[in-house]
């Protein structure tokens, strides 16, 4: 409520409450699931006018590589911070460019120990003459 979504609570035909379901909740099983933005599923994304992305360093590479639909390695860190820093294996400066999984990240802001925030580049196409 605090979000000023529209709820209902479901009952059964005692009256013992079953559940709770949202507006969005009964829309999406009648039209199914709606697209959103990036930006709207994982708050340390924020979208770019050029097709980039802004991704804070916290951003959880599974959640990443589920709601952006990007093929990053999942058997190690468990953020990008952790992965930038052992794919690098040191600590990056703001600038330091860098090739993961073919995905063109730049370091946009980095801290004493951590990167904050990155800009990751979509994926060149490959074409063929």
């Amino acid at each position: 409520q605090r979000l000023k979504q529209r709820m209902g609570l479901v009952v059964d035909e005692y009256g013992d409450v079953q559940g709770l379901v949202t507006l969005e909740d009964l829309l999406e099983e009648i039209v199914g699931e709606f697209t959103t933005d990036a930006s709207d599923i994982i708050p340390e994304v924020q979208s770019r006018e050029d097709g980039s992305y802004l991704v804070e360093g916290s951003a959880n590479l599974r959640e990443l590589e589920k709601n952006m639909g990007w093929e990053l390695p999942q058997d190690g860190p468990k953020t990008l911070n952790g992965l930038i820093l052992e794919h690098l294996e040191d600590i990056p400066e703001s600038g330091t460019s860098m090739m993961i999984n073919g995905y063109p990240i730049e370091v946009t802001h980095a801290s004493e120990n951590l990167v904050r925030r990155v800009a990751i580049f979509p994926l060149l196409r490959k074409t063929l003459l």
